[in-house]
């Protein structure tokens, strides 16, 4: 018999975000724009028009708070 599996919810949310982000970076570089500038202006202003609405980029950045984006976008950078 197998073992029963636990998985940590919240570990599933912060790869949910990043998939995400990189899939948005993605679909604004294949719209010519530089995605970390937008990207960054995004989380700075608040403003999604700094999000293309290319191929629903805006409205799949904008499944987040801009807190959880950046506490993905720490994390990740610090444990590395």
């Amino acid at each position: 018999m197998e073992e029963t599996k636990v998985y940590d919810s919240e570990e599933f949310q912060k790869a949910y975000i990043a998939d995400t982000l990189k899939e948005v970076a993605s679909l604004l570089e294949e719209r010519g724009y530089h995605p970390v500038n937008q990207i960054v202006g995004y989380l700075m202003s608040g403003d999604p028009g700094y999000i293309s609405n290319h191929k629903g980029a805006r409205k799949k950045i904008l499944k987040f708070d801009r807190a959880q984006l950046l506490e993905v976008l720490v994390s990740e950078f610090l444990e590395k």
